[in-house]
């Protein structure tokens, strides 16, 4: 089984490496790389709770979570990875691709680097208006990506959609 694991990240690694900017990705190649779901990681996990906890806490609805949102999650903290920044790069390919396989109206993303703690994270998060607007926002689901660079950097991808 890791070999496995080892084989779909080698694979995975390379077309990203492959694919440095927008206009160079095929959409076919995005397609692949989305069906990519890995397991939650702790810090996901605790995120993803204190953000609902924040909506909840503010009158608002939790949100829902959906293995193809984490995908497309996973693929851009792969890229900002690869890149060694965080960005928005290619949004409009992850967002096109969630409304055509998850009948989505709206898709919005908080990129972040650098934090070591999910409270530290979203604390951020909640004094930024721009991400505090996603948190807030009029959504249904979301999930997020955590990855850490070879230094041990985390890298942050999170993603709302409305469906």
């Amino acid at each position: 089984m890791k070999t496995l694991q080892a084989i779909v990240f080698f694979l995975v690694f390379s077309l990203i490496f492959a694919s440095c900017s927008e206009e160079n990705i095929d959409t076919d190649l995005y397609d692949t790389i989305s069906l990519i779901v890995p397991e939650n990681k702790v810090i996901e996990i605790e995120i993803l709770a204190l953000i609902n906890q924040y909506r909840v806490d503010k009158g608002l609805s939790s949100l829902g979570q959906m293995n193809v949102i984490k995908a497309q999650a996973y693929t851009h903290t792969d890229y900002m990875i690869t890149q060694a920044v965080p960005s928005h790069d290619n949004f409009f390919k992850r967002s096109e691709y969630l409304k055509k396989h998850s009948v989505v109206k709206r898709v919005s993303e908080n990129v972040a680097y650098g934090f070591s703690s999910a409270k530290n994270l979203v604390n951020a998060l909640v004094k930024s208006e721009d991400h505090k607007k996603n948190m807030e926002g009029d959504y249904t689901h979301f999930q997020i990506s955590a990855e850490q660079n070879e230094n041990g950097k985390w890298y942050f991808t999170n993603m709302f959609i409305k469906k």
